[in-house]
């Protein structure tokens, strides 16, 4: 007897007995790689990344090209499989290997023997793959140009911006990633009291722009100018029409970032600027404003805002508009700052439907441009939770920093398809605001059984799976969608 047809014994039930063994056939519980699939062909992602990489393996020995090694490698991590030791199983997964494009999703017709019967590349394969830019050896013949795939993302990304959006807030933040061994460019970084990276991001609403990862021992706006020279023409060039506004935390209140905006046509920023003892003593009244109307109400939280020309004594090249919240709680006063050059009275729009120009008027007044532009950053802080929660995009366990920084990028392609997979395939249901990580467990973890034969590959799902409907809704609108070509 095999080990797969060894019985294993449960408790009875009833007058039943419990017996379970690991003969099913080949069998999948991630029947929803199909849709990743479908999305990835509709966007053309990892079709556009293999481009970035070069190949000087022997083609005759080849059993699995670069874009079928970045799909399985994508696709596990957007399935929940970061790590590369998990392909040493899901390797064996003829679902995943036909959504990986694989015309022969059993492995049957492998070049060497002793790998017929395993359709998809060993973890070692993948490894390689990652390291090649780090190694010289005759393994190692994979080679990526980071310089093209940081352009790819970026023109992944801004291909989903509509095409004729007049505004588009761009997203910045920085993001501590804990390192837990001797890597590459390892740094302590006193806020995260810990070693780490510390890699810029950038989104566009829902869509990841950038992903550069960058050693600790700078602050979190190092090389946001250079940056943002390639991000907002990328911007522009799928939305001429658009102005970009940039947001970002007080991190980012810096000359350069604001001198560069500034030197730009429909540039815009709204940045956090840090509290010092001039900028509260000209928000005095507002505070004091406040704290009378909390005496006078009991209320737990009062909020005064003010406005006022604010210039440094020598970092700053000119006085910038800044806004400040005198806020007063119970637990003592909260002074919080922005520092923006958005106009007070909106934007002049040429083409306004009726009612919509009070609005723009008001839309930039001191309380809504706080609360209401500049507080909805907070969003992209979610886009981060889940990169690092569902994607593990943190995972950096390579020793050199281009690996690394290589792995960062899978884990946004993969976000980037999860995305793409909520917009076109969710809108409209119970999933439309789902998290990366619930949109995995509800409707890509699906148990299938996968038949091949000479004539089609019949997957066989789950009678049982709860969302069927939700399942059968989004492939719909997948397949409606045309397919990417270049």
């Amino acid at each position: 007897m095999t080990a797969a047809n060894q019985t294993l014994l449960f408790d009875d039930l009833g007058t039943r007995e419990v017996q379970a063994d690991f003969s099913g056939g080949t069998l999948s519980s991630d029947a929803g790689a199909l849709l990743l699939r479908q999305v990835d062909r509709n966007l053309g992602l990892t079709q556009s990344l293999a481009l970035c990489f070069g190949d000087a393996r022997n083609q005759v020995f080849v059993d699995h090209s670069v874009a079928e090694l970045l799909r399985q490698r994508v696709y596990g991590t957007a399935l929940g499989y970061e790590d590369l030791n998990d392909h040493d199983r899901l390797r064996l997964d003829p679902l995943l290997a036909a959504a990986c494009e694989k015309t022969d999703p059993l492995g049957q017709e492998r070049f060497l023997p002793q790998h017929r019967g395993i359709a998809l590349a060993s973890p070692a394969t993948l490894n390689r793959l990652e390291l090649s830019n780090n190694k010289t050896t005759r393994c190692h013949k994979l080679p990526h140009d980071p310089a093209r795939i940081e352009a790819c993302l970026l023109k992944m990304g801004a291909r989903c911006l509509p095409r004729h959006s007049r505004e588009v807030i761009l997203d910045l933040d920085a993001m501590g990633h804990r390192l837990h061994g001797g890597q590459e460019g390892r740094h302590f970084n006193a806020y995260y009291d810990d070693y780490c990276y510390l890699p810029l991001y950038a989104f566009a609403g829902p869509f990841p722009l950038w992903a550069q990862l960058r050693t600790a021992e700078h602050e979190a706006a190092h090389g946001t100018v250079a940056a943002l020279e390639k991000i907002v023409p990328a911007i522009r060039k799928r939305c001429p029409n658009a102005r970009v506004i940039v947001r970002a935390d007080s991190g980012f209140g810096r000359e350069e970032i604001m001198a560069w905006c500034e030197s730009q046509p429909e540039v815009y920023y709204c940045l956090g600027l840090a509290k010092n003892a001039v900028l509260i003593e000209k928000l005095g009244r507002a505070l004091a404003r406040a704290r009378a109307r909390q005496c006078l109400s009991g209320a737990a939280s009062v909020r005064e805002f003010a406005e006022f020309e604010y210039c440094t004594h020598k970092s700053w090249s000119r006085s910038r508009r800044v806004i400040g919240k005198a806020e007063v709680m119970r637990e003592g006063e909260n002074p919080r700052f922005i520092v923006t050059n958005l106009p007070a009275g909106g934007f002049e729009e040429q083409e306004q439907k009726k009612g919509e120009e009070e609005e723009e008027r008001t839309r930039f007044l001191p309380a809504r441009l706080y609360e209401e532009l500049y507080c909805a950053r907070g969003d992209m802080e979610n886009m981060l939770k889940q990169q690092v929660l569902d994607l593990k995009a943190d995972r950096m366990s390579t020793h050199h920093l281009a690996s690394n920084q290589f792995r960062l990028w899978e884990a946004m392609f993969a976000y980037l398809l999860l995305e793409r997979l909520r917009t076109q395939g969710l809108a409209g249901t119970e999933l439309e605001q789902a998290t990366a990580g619930s949109v995995r467990l509800k409707l890509l973890k699906v148990a299938a059984q996968v038949r091949v034969s000479v004539r089609r590959v019949y997957v066989q799902m789950s009678s049982a799976y709860p969302l069927q409907e939700l399942f059968r809704r989004c492939q719909r609108r997948l397949m409606a969608f045309p397919l990417w070509s270049d």
